[in-house]
């Protein structure tokens, strides 16, 4: 699958390859693709850049724009149903890319830019980048430069595999199945996902003036004031005293022993009381399970902060506390360096004559933005699993949150892959798409596969599976009057 000039995942220093590709921070190499710049466009970015000095000064920026066009393009990509003369239909976008992957990298310049065929404004729209950008020509060419690598990484459809009754076949015969979890697996727990726009919890952020969840879990927001954090958590405290039938069916997995890995970007923990082996989990994103001080690193289990969480109160390190408890207090100095006069203030001024260490903050071990990923999630991941996994089943999730949103695009291509969640991930090419509840959809493949998932809450309503608008795309729903199928009587 690697093509001419890309990133190669499987060389040395895996985790920096792997987040190089999902930050999109490996610019291409504009001699890799011959005559990418054409010298007439190059005259013709005078207009666009004032001068060298000036581009320098504004590479920051590029770069921003760079990024957050590359990723507007894989989740919202740009498309023209009445296309004019610099905007290609999603089905002309769609022979475009085909023919990229016939021709390769440099055939494909070849026969395109550099024969004049087609502008790169145009030719961006192909990759779903908009052609009405307020950006020069040097950057749709640094920009289409990204989305040939990134197509080229993509991996394709495997068309053996397309219908419910297939995806029964493949967790029946697998015996190395990567599971990859997100928020959807625990809604039916009343644990929201933090992430949609319908729950309460973004209403509050917004309230607050947060423009988006990763303002709350951001490290360097939390360290300069933990409140915004501590006034709002409350509502993703996790239950500790039950799972969902998903969580069910990944530890019935398990007990088959069919399960490789468990990679949840999940930080409520309730994979500990489902019972999945914690030699198989990743919680790529941490979790509740602890927390530890901000200043002295105690680590401590996480419920013990629970109590404060309730009542949104800042937890403060009990280790710190019982050192500044035993410690004497050190009298303030003057700003000449000498300690204050003991007859020099009254004793109602007392407390403001000492310097009073201030405890840590203690912060939940959830990874947040700013943070390191946990290197077991690389090692894991590059040393181990990518070598024996025959199946990859992603359920409840996006998948827009790198790096994990990269783990299909990482494995072998052939092997085969299912989706699971409410709503399609149409930027990553699944092999199976079932839309639906997440605990509807998995009993429903356990029914089928004859297996039992032990859980008291399973759907016991009769689900029917109606094909989507894509091949291999399913949607998985309790049978309605309207669906069900007519009498024979």
């Amino acid at each position: 699958m690697m093509g001419d000039n890309l990133v190669d995942l499987t060389s040395s220093q895996p985790e920096k390859q792997l987040e190089s590709v999902a930050r999109v921070q490996d610019p291409v190499n504009s001699a890799t693709l011959p005559q990418l710049v054409e010298p007439d466009d190059l005259e013709d970015d005078a207009d666009d850049l004032e001068d060298s000095e000036s581009e320098s000064d504004d590479s920051d920026i590029f770069e921003s724009a760079l990024t957050d066009e590359l990723e507007r393009a894989e989740f919202e990509p740009y498309t023209d149903d009445d296309p004019g003369p610099i905007s290609y239909t999603p089905a002309e976008g769609k022979d475009i890319r085909d023919k990229l992957r016939r021709l390769g990298p440099n055939r494909f310049i070849e026969q395109t830019i550099t024969s004049g065929v087609v502008g790169v404004r145009k030719l961006v729209t192909a990759f779903g980048v908009r052609p009405d950008l307020p950006y020069g020509t040097r950057w749709y060419y640094q920009i289409l430069g990204q989305c040939i690598q990134r197509e080229l990484r993509r991996r394709q459809k495997l068309t053996e595999y397309n219908t419910v009754d297939d995806a029964v076949t493949l967790l029946q015969k697998s015996k190395n199945i990567m599971v990859i979890t997100g928020a959807g697996i625990s809604t039916s727990l009343g644990i929201p996902d933090f992430r949609s726009k319908n729950t309460g919890f973004y209403s509050k952020l917004l309230a607050r003036g947060f423009d988006s969840p990763e303002d709350v879990f951001d490290i360097g927001n939390f360290d300069e004031d933990p409140t915004h954090f501590y006034e709002l958590a409350h509502d993703i405290l996790p239950v500790t005293d039950r799972c969902s039938p998903t969580h069910a069916f990944i530890k019935l997995l398990q007990d088959k022993q069919k399960l490789l890995t468990n990679y949840t970007q999940n930080i409520d923990n309730i994979e500990e009381y489902a019972g999945i082996d914690p030699e198989r989990l990743i919680q790529c994103h941490g979790s509740w399970a602890t927390a530890s001080c901000r200043k002295c690193h105690t680590e401590v289990k996480g419920d013990a902060i629970f109590e404060d969480v309730r009542q949104h109160k800042v937890s403060l390190c009990k280790t710190c506390l019982d050192i500044i408890e035993k410690q004497p207090r050190k009298r303030k100095r003057t700003s000449n360096g000498k300690s204050k006069s003991r007859s020099s203030h009254s004793d109602s001024e007392d407390d403001g004559r000492y310097d009073v260490p201030q405890p840590g903050v203690m912060k939940p071990n959830i990874t947040f933005f700013g943070e390191k990923l946990p290197s077991r999630f690389f090692d894991r991941l590059t040393e181990h699993d990518v070598a024996m996994v025959d199946l990859i089943v992603v359920i409840g999730t996006s998948m827009k949150v790198a790096p994990v949103s990269e783990i299909p695009n990482f494995v072998d291509e052939k092997v085969p892959q299912i989706y699971i969640s409410r709503e399609p991930a149409d930027h990553i090419n699944f092999d199976i798409t079932l839309l639906g509840y997440c605990d509807d959809v998995v009993a429903e493949l356990a029914k089928r596969a004859g297996w039992e998932i032990k859980h008291t809450n399973l759907t016991e309503k009769p689900l029917t599976a109606t094909p989507g608008p894509k091949t291999g795309q399913w949607n998985i729903a309790p049978l309605t009057p309207a669906t069900q199928p007519a009498s024979t009587n």
